[in-house]
């Protein structure tokens, strides 16, 4: 079973060889960055911690209202929670059953928002439920599905309805008892992209993104922040802001309580999710969600083309949140449920991969980690000065969150400017132009489009590059005319070109950050693949 270097807590703790963990100097990782002294000084409105899809959607909301932004992330980008979800852009169909229907009505009304605004990175997806009849009875899954149409609007995705699961090509992998089931609508997401999109946006609307940049200490000094913040080389970096914003994830309680002097009045319970990857299960577009006995819900999902994700687990975790990982337990827990529907069970020697994280959630009253609320708490400190406190939160509702934090915080800072990220495209996403409804519906025809632009290209090439980069795939092939021009091949199809472009402009800087965050080719390239990268970043340091 391959190590997995990525986790939500510190993804170069998993990677199996060593070296792979180098991170050369960030400040080098994006070009609007200046070239930091042993110690510089910088005035903002707004100073964020915290580079996870919160602390990004914060970040290009607030600059998007002409707010000066600095962000600082003290690993990389979606190193963390972010990166390792499930990567699902959903309503959460199971919360129904803890009667939030707010919490859900709010999120599918933002799971069409964000497939119009980012169609590269996320797309459709219809989900299969056999019915298990040891379960939840057919007409309580009927009944919720039936509210998961209807609580929103929707556009793009087409409604629920029950199958014959032995004639359904969903029904071919499971076991014959499994005769009937239901299927509904959500979406996927690339979700350690999603964080990098918003930051990039945030960063071409004049915000300075900081990431191995941790914030060591943060006082009011009158009517102002004044933050020390360290770079990973040593340097610091004195800002002084108008507004503070804590947005660490599963780090907020921690950072009022070390970095700000002011412990938190709420409450955070960690819970542990794990997903295991395997050899693929399957060969159909659906995926599958499945009841278990337990009354957690776990899906499995093509992933990657070649592989199935299987996950998660929900854990109350109490261990260090800087070294979080799988264990045994859980790998049998996901195996034993896979045993229950498929005809061909997972056994422990599929897993070739496996992510695990802590997720901060509000705490309640819940016994059962599955059943913590997943919604969020925005928590504002001060008029003048005002600290803001993000808790909880889920990635389908990011968007949303951060437009009611800069509600907040932009009032107290002066500025009047109204709401302006539903309609918004993410950078790369407007294939059309303005955003489209449908975008996200003709993206295999834009595609085509593409592959006969750059012809001279694999075709297999330019769909990853168009599913990663989107129309920003013009910008990394910008003054390039043939194979030659893509620079060396550190390996298969992976070019300079592309090294290039994510240094330049998406703050890599490890093959770390290449392989599992801002893609996942770590799955399908040799295991050196990280070492070659990092040698490639040292050697255009030179």
């Amino acid at each position: 079973m391959r190590a997995h270097p990525l986790s939500y807590a510190h993804a170069d703790a998993f990677l199996a060889d060593p070296r792979d963990s180098a991170v050369p100097d960030p400040a080098r990782a994006c070009t609007h960055l200046q070239t930091m002294t042993r110690s510089t000084a910088l005035t903002t409105d707004v100073l964020i911690i915290g580079g996870g899809i919160n602390g990004a959607g914060i970040a290009r909301d607030a600059a998007g209202r002409g707010l000066s932004v600095v962000l600082c992330e003290k690993d990389d980008l979606a190193q963390h929670t972010s990166s390792a979800s499930t990567k699902l852009i959903h309503g959460g169909l199971r919360y129904l059953e803890h009667y939030e229907f707010n919490l859900v009505r709010k999120a599918l009304i933002e799971r069409e928002v964000l497939l119009r605004a980012a169609p590269h990175i996320m797309w459709p997806m219809r989900f299969v439920m056999p019915h298990d009849r040891g379960q939840r009875p057919a007409w309580m899954i009927r009944a919720g599905l039936f509210l998961y149409d209807f609580l929103a609007k929707r556009e793009i995705l087409p409604g629920s309805g029950q199958i014959d699961l032995r004639s359904h090509p969903a029904g071919a992998p499971l076991k014959p008892e499994f005769s009937k089931g239901f299927i509904y609508s959500d979406g996927w997401v690339d979700d350690a992209r999603l964080v990098v999109l918003n930051a990039r946006d945030a960063a071409d609307k004049g915000a300075r993104v900081f990431t191995h940049t941790a914030c060591e200490s943060a006082q009011r000094v009158g009517d102002r922040w004044q933050a020390t913040l360290r770079q990973a080389d040593g340097s610091t970096i004195e800002v002084s802001a108008r507004c503070l914003v804590n947005a660490a994830g599963p780090w907020a309680a921690q950072f009022l309580k070390d970095a700000v002097a002011r412990p938190s009045g709420k409450s955070l319970r960690l819970v542990k999710g794990s997903h295991i990857v395997v050899k693929k299960m399957f060969d159909h577009p659906y995926a599958y969600i499945f009841q278990n006995p337990d009354g957690r819900i776990v899906f499995a999902i093509s992933y990657e083309q070649d592989f199935t994700l299987v996950g998660t687990t929900d854990l109350e975790y109490t261990g260090d949140t800087g070294n979080v990982a799988i264990d045994q337990s859980e790998i049998d827990y996901l195996c034993e449920l896979t045993a229950r529907y498929f005809n061909k069970p997972l056994q422990a020697s599929d897993v070739v991969w496996s992510y695990s994280g802590v997720r901060p959630l509000l705490e309640d009253d819940s016994a059962n980690a599955s059943e913590i609320t997943r919604d969020y708490k925005l928590a504002m400190e001060g008029d003048s000065a005002p600290l803001l406190s993000v808790f909880g939160g889920k990635i389908t509702t990011f968007r949303k969150l951060a437009e009611e934090a800069v509600d907040m915080i932009a009032p107290k800072l002066g500025n009047d400017r109204g709401t302006w990220t539903e309609h918004a495209c993410l950078p790369g996403g407007a294939l059309y132009g303005a955003p489209q409804n449908r975008a996200v519906l003709g993206f295999d025809a834009w595609v085509g489009e593409l592959q006969q632009t750059y012809h001279w290209l694999p075709p297999t090439l330019v769909a990853r590059y168009a599913r990663a980069y989107g129309t920003r795939t013009h910008k990394l092939l910008e003054g390039r005319r043939s194979a030659a021009d893509m620079g060396d091949q550190l390996a298969d199809g992976l070019y300079a070109a592309e090294l290039e472009y994510l240094t330049k402009y998406e703050w890599a800087s490890s093959g770390a950050d290449i392989l599992w965050r801002r893609s996942k080719l770590g799955l399908h390239l040799p295991a050196d693949t990280a070492q070659k990268i990092d040698q490639w970043i040292a050697r255009t340091k030179e």
